[in-house]
């Protein structure tokens, strides 16, 4: 669900950058063909100018909004590997393990059956590609 939501606000994020920089391109185009007078074209430069730095402004923060979103997919989709990986693994009860991330950094908890369920839990996590650490919250039954 989480994953879903995170991928759907990527992608708004991303027409949205689309739609400005086409704004900002066509705002930053020439008038039509036709001479105009010296204080109009004065003033449609300074209008133009001003149109560029606000699409520059506005894709600026649309490209930070896209890496904070590109960040949240990334801890989405390491939860996803490690539960994955969980699932895959016959030693692992995976319905009692939550596994949650956070700029990298792993939260397992929960409730494993052995010691060696635990090191095993653990083990998945930290081989995991992307995960810069694992918080260990696991109890063991």
């Amino acid at each position: 669900m989480l994953g879903s939501l995170l991928r759907a606000v990527f992608w708004l994020v991303v027409l949205a950058a689309v739609i400005v920089g086409v704004g900002s391109y066509l705002l930053g185009r020439h008038a039509p063909h036709q001479e105009a007078e010296p204080a109009a074209a004065a003033t449609s430069g300074a209008m133009a100018e001003t149109a560029r730095e606000r699409g520059a402004e506005i894709g600026e923060r649309l490209g930070a909004a896209a890496d904070r979103a590109g960040e949240a997919m990334s801890d989405g989709s390491l939860t996803v590997k490690i539960k994955s990986k969980m699932a895959l693994d016959d030693l692992v009860h995976t319905r009692d393990i939550d596994v949650t991330t956070r700029d990298r950094v792993v939260t397992l908890t929960g409730r494993v059956t052995s010691a060696a369920e635990h090191q095993r839990v653990l083990q998945l996590a930290r081989d995991t590609s992307g995960v810069k650490s694992v918080r260990d919250q696991l109890r063991v039954q």
